[in-house]
């Protein structure tokens, strides 16, 4: 049984987003470095040239390979990447290179341009983990962004997830991703994808979309299932939990507990913290780092069924939402 499919009282930032124009061999991509210093050289360029075999034009933007401690140069050098790549009217994704920490800072003072002359600048931002920021942020302008694989992640695709990326943002439909229902039934809300630290950091701020209405879609890495523990008690104390009408759980890697240290499991952890919301949650989806990241549409309409343990897109079904 379907619990309620109107959702009432939505304002446009969690209404469906607008997707980018479908992209096809020939346009232009812009590779930028928003988060971390890039170390994975090998990687990254074997992710370029992914992109470079599939028929686009990849430029890498000034600056791609700084660094400035831990972040990939100077705030200024990473706005400026990020805002020449968005205004480039002949750009038509913009791809970044990994994670790490840092695309917060840029958005401090960021505004998306949406209007310019003759038509708005829309385009497919692709990343994960902390390009969640920028993912978030873009959402609460209303445009699509890809929760997916990274340059610096895309060579260790497995070819269903590499093909799945390239669905995406050419406008092909996606398959359901399976994975382990929790029970509750089945509802159908926007998809907001995340890491979960990233986006614990996000609450409160300017960047936190409302929530009402949302399906989650979290992932984590290299969190001790306390740390687990502590976030998902501030979402819950914080109230941000309210309305959010299921989650969709990714991989949550090398979260083990520190060794000959008493602790829960981070099952365990999403279990205690998660199931008595009493919204539906299906857990162990193919999505987040160090395994197969599926690509996730953010803003766009999907059906969570936890009893069945899947994943669906697809707008037809999603029409009251939109006449609400």
């Amino acid at each position: 049984m379907y619990r309620a499919v109107e959702l009432t009282g939505m304002t446009h930032h969690n209404r469906l987003s607008q997707r980018p124009p479908a992209l096809k061999p020939g346009d232009l991509l812009r590779v930028i470095t928003p988060s971390g210093a890039l170390r994975e050289f090998e990687a990254f360029h074997k992710g370029v040239e992914i992109w470079r075999s599939q028929g686009y034009r990849v430029e890498l933007q000034p600056h791609w390979d700084a660094r400035e401690g831990y972040l990939a140069g100077k705030d200024s050098q990473r706005r400026q990447q990020l805002q020449q790549a968005w205004q480039d009217p002949e750009c038509r994704g913009i791809l970044c290179t990994r994670g790490g920490y840092g695309s917060a800072r840029l958005l401090e003072d960021w505004t998306w341009s949406l209007e310019t002359h003759p038509s708005p600048i829309h385009k497919w931002l692709i990343g994960f983990s902390d390009i969640t920021g920028l993912l978030w942020s873009l959402y609460g302008s209303g445009i699509c962004g890809v929760h997916g694989p990274v340059l610096t992640t895309l060579a260790a695709e497995p070819e269903w997830s590499l093909q799945r990326l390239f669905d995406c943002v050419e406008g092909r439909p996606l398959e359901p991703l399976s994975g382990v229902g929790w029970g509750g039934g089945t509802v159908r809300g926007i998809l907001l994808p995340a890491n979960l630290t990233v986006a614990t950091h996000l609450l409160g701020t300017p960047v936190q979309p409302p929530l009402a209405g949302v399906i989650l879609a979290l992932e984590d890495v290299t969190e001790a299932p306390y740390r687990i523990d502590r976030m998902l008690t501030q979402w819950r104390m914080s109230g941000a939990l309210k309305g959010v009408r299921g989650i969709a759980l990714g991989r949550f890697s090398r979260c083990e507990p520190p060794k000959d240290i008493p602790s829960w499991t981070v099952k365990e952890v999403l279990r205690d913290r998660l199931s008595d919301l009493g919204i539906p949650i299906v857990s162990d989806l193919p999505f987040g780092h160090e395994g197969a990241n599926a690509a996730l549409p953010v803003g766009q309409p999907v059906e969570l069924d936890a009893d069945g343990g899947t994943l669906t897109w697809g707008e037809e079904m999603f029409q009251a939402v939109t006449k609400s």
